[in-house]
C-alpha cells in the first residue's frame, strides 16, 4: 500500500508538471492551447538530445533540464508573438483550431529531425538507484519527481501572488482594457506568461524520459491528460490543478491495483462525476461566456443561385458512378459521410452553442452497433443502420441529460470524457468489441455503385433534414436559448429540453454516419472513437464556418479533400495541412462559407 501510494504521488507530480503550464497559459491569456502536448513532446526530444551530450551525472541532468526549459521558453515566446497574439479575442474553438495546426506542423518537424523511432534515455547508475521502504525497493528518481511537486507549486504561487509581475498578470486576466489604460504593455506580459507555460511543459517532457521514452504519439495523450487535470481542478486555478493531480494520480495508481480492467476509464469517469456535481471544477470559478454563438447574424433562406448550385452538385454526385472508378467512389463516400458527421456536430456547436471534443463517441457507437448487429444478430444492412441510429440517439439522450447543464470548455471536456470512456470500453472489452483487433467482415452486400448511391441518399438526405430543422421554429428556439437563456425562458421556452433534443438529434445523425462508415470500410476499430476523429469533425466545422448552415458541408469536403490530396503528394502532409489551417484561421476567421458579403444568406 505504501508503494502504491508513492506511485500515486509520483503520478500526481507528473500530472501537475504537465498541467501547470497549461493552467498558467489559460489563466492569464484564456487561450485554449491544444499545442501544449507538442511543447511537452519537444521538451522530451530536445532534452534527449541535450542530455546525450552532457555528463551522465545529477548535475548534468539538472543543467540539461534548465537548457531544455530555456529552449522551450524561447519557442513559446516566438509562437505567442507569431500566432497566438492575433487570436486572443477569438472564440475558444478558433483558438483550438489554430493551435491544432501547430500540433500537425510540430509532428512533422519532430519526425524529420529525430526520426520515427522511440528514443530512450540511457540510465546511468544514479538514475537506477533505489531506496528501501518497508522491505520494498523504490526508485530514487521518482522520489525526486515527488519532491519537485510542492516546490514548483510553491514557486508558482509566490510568483503570481507576491510579485509585481504576478499582480499584473492577474489584473490582465480580470480587465485587459483597464490595464492597457494604465500604460501596461500587455503584449510583453502575455509573451512572458506563454514562455513560462512552455518552459514548464519542457520540464515535464525531460522529467518523463528516465521512466519512459520520447515518441511521436506522446503529444495528444499528454494534452488529453493535461486538459483533464485543468478542467477537474478548475480552469485557470493552480491550486485546483494541484488538487486534481493528487486526486487523479491516486485514482490511477490504486485503480491499476484494484480495478486493472477499468484503469483506462477511471480518470475520465472521475472528471464526469466532478463536472456533474461542480460544473466549474473543484476550485474553478464561472467564466464569462465567449462561445461560438456570439453576435451571430440571422440566417435567412439561401438565395436562388446557391440553391441551384447545390442541386447541380447533388446531380453531379448522383452521376459519379457512371464515370468514376471504385477508388474515386470510395473517396467520395468518405467525403459524404464526413459531411453528415460534420453537419451533426454543427447542429450542436452553432445553433446549439454546445462545443464538443468527443463527438466521435456517437460516430463510434453507431459503427459498433451496425457491426454487432451484422455479426451477433446476422442482421442485414436495412436493419443494422436503424440499430446504429437508435443506439447512438439513446446514448446521446442519456448522456446529454448531464451535459446540457454545462457550457463552453467545461461542456466540451465532459463530452471528451464520455468519448474516452467509450474508447476504453471498446479497447478493453475484447470479448464483445474485438479490442484492438476490431470487428472485421462488415460488408453491405451491395455493389460499389449501389452502396455509393445509398450513402449519397442517406448522407445528403440527413444533411438536408438537419438544415430543415434549423430553419424550422425548433431551430430558431434553439438559437434563442443559445443567445440568451434567461430571455428564452422568460417567453416560455424550455431551454434544457431544447438543448437535449438538439444533442440527441446530433447523436443520431453521427450514429448514422458511423454505421455507414463501418460498412464502407468493412470493419470497426476503437480508433473510430478516438480524440483524433473528434478533432477532425471540429476542424471540418470550423474551417467551413460555425455561423453558416453550409459551413460544415464546405468544411467536410475541403478538409477531406486536402487530407487525401496532401497524403498522396508529400511525406510532410501534416506540416502543409497544419500551415494551411493556420492561414485559413487568420485569413478567414468566419470560415470558408463566411467569405461572402455581410448580410448575404448562406
Amino acid at each position: 500500500m505504501l508503494i502504491t501510494a508513492l506511485n500515486g504521488l509520483a503520478a500526481a507530480a507528473t500530472l501537475f508538471l504537465l498541467a501547470s503550464g497549461l493552467t498558467v497559459i489559460f489563466g492569464a491569456t484564456r487561450i485554449v492551447n491544444f499545442a501544449h502536448g507538442s511543447l511537452y513532446m519537444l521538451g522530451a526530444y530536445l532534452g534527449w538530445s541535450i542530455l546525450a551530450r552532457l555528463p551522465h551525472t545529477p548535475w548534468g541532468f539538472a543543467l540539461g533540464a534548465v537548457a531544455t526549459m530555456a529552449a522551450l521558453a524561447l519557442f513559446g515566446a516566438l509562437l505567442e508573438i507569431g500566432l497566438l497574439r492575433r487570436i486572443y479575442r477569438a472564440p475558444e474553438l478558433f483558438q483550438l483550431l489554430a493551435t491544432f495546426g501547430v500540433v500537425l506542423m510540430v509532428q512533422d518537424v519532430v519526425q524529420h529531425l529525430w526520426g520515427p523511432a522511440e528514443l530512450s534515455l540511457p540510465r546511468p547508475p544514479w538514475l537506477r538507484g533505489f531506496v528501501l521502504l518497508g522491505g520494498a525497493r523504490y526508485p530514487r528518481f521518482d522520489l525526486i519527481v515527488i519532491a519537485v511537486f510542492p516546490v514548483l507549486l510553491g514557486a508558482l504561487w509566490l510568483g503570481f501572488t507576491r510579485t509585481r509581475w504576478g499582480v499584473l498578470v492577474r489584473a490582465a486576466t480580470q480587465d485587459r482594457d483597464m490595464l492597457a489604460a494604465l500604460g501596461v504593455d500587455q503584449r510583453l506580459l502575455f509573451t512572458s506568461v506563454f514562455a513560462l507555460g512552455a518552459a514548464l511543459a519542457g520540464l515535464a517532457g525531460i522529467l518523463a524520459l528516465p521512466d519512459g521514452s520520447a515518441d511521436l504519439t506522446m503529444d495528444l495523450s499528454a494534452v488529453t491528460d493535461a486538459f483533464v487535470v485543468v478542467v477537474v481542478g478548475g480552469l485557470g486555478s493552480l491550486s485546483g490543478a494541484a488538487l486534481a493531480s493528487l486526486l487523479l494520480g491516486m485514482l490511477q495508481s490504486f485503480g491499476v491495483l484494484w480495478l486493472p480492467r477499468a484503469s483506462l476509464v477511471l480518470a475520465f469517469a472521475a472528471m464526469a462525476m466532478v463536472l456533474a456535481l461542480r460544473p466549474n471544477g473543484l476550485l474553478g470559478r464561472p467564466l464569462a461566456g465567449r462561445g461560438v454563438g456570439e453576435v451571430v447574424a440571422f440566417i435567412r433562406p439561401a438565395p436562388r443561385a446557391l440553391r441551384l448550385a447545390g442541386w447541380f452538385a447533388l446531380g453531379a454526385a448522383a452521376c459519379a458512378p457512371l464515370i468514376l472508378g471504385p477508388y474515386a467512389l470510395s473517396v467520395l463516400m468518405e467525403m459524404l459521410i464526413a459531411m453528415l458527421f460534420a453537419a451533426s456536430l454543427h447542429l450542436m456547436m452553432g445553433p446549439g452553442g454546445m462545443p464538443s471534443f468527443g463527438h466521435a463517441a456517437w460516430f463510434g457507437i453507431g459503427a459498433y452497433a451496425a457491426a454487432l448487429a451484422v455479426h451477433a444478430l446476422a442482421a442485414p444492412l436495412p436493419l443494422a443502420l436503424p440499430a446504429a441510429v437508435l443506439l447512438a440517439a439513446f446514448a446521446a439522450a442519456a448522456f446529454g441529460w448531464f451535459v446540457v447543464r454545462l457550457s463552453g470548455v467545461y461542456l466540451a471536456m465532459l463530452t471528451l470524457a464520455f468519448a474516452q470512456i467509450c474508447w476504453a470500453i471498446a479497447f478493453q472489452w475484447g470479448d464483445v468489441t474485438g479490442g484492438d483487433n476490431g470487428i472485421l467482415g462488415v460488408w453491405p452486400g451491395l455493389g460499389v455503385r449501389g452502396f455509393y448511391w445509398l450513402v449519397l441518399a442517406l448522407c445528403a438526405g440527413g444533411t438536408l433534414l438537419l438544415r430543415r430543422v434549423l430553419a424550422a421554429p425548433f431551430g430558431h428556439a434553439l438559437r434563442a436559448s443559445r443567445d440568451s437563456s434567461l430571455r428564452a425562458e422568460a417567453i416560455g421556452l424550455d431551454t434544457g429540453r431544447l438543448r437535449l433534443a438538439a444533442f440527441t438529434l446530433a447523436g443520431a445523425a453521427a450514429g448514422l454516419a458511423g454505421g455507414l462508415y463501418a460498412f464502407a470500410e468493412g470493419s470497426v476499430f476503437p480508433t473510430y472513437i478516438s480524440l483524433q476523429r473528434s478533432v477532425d469533425a471540429l476542424l471540418m466545422v470550423l474551417l467551413g464556418g460555425v455561423q453558416t448552415i453550409s459551413g460544415p458541408i464546405l468544411g467536410a469536403f475541403a478538409y477531406t479533400g486536402l487530407y487525401d490530396t496532401l497524403l498522396s503528394l508529400t511525406d510532410y502532409w501534416r506540416f502543409v495541412l497544419g500551415a494551411m489551417i493556420i492561414v485559413l484561421v487568420l485569413a478567414f476567421p468566419q470560415g470558408l462559407a463566411g467569405v461572402r458579403l455581410p448580410g448575404a444568406a448562406r
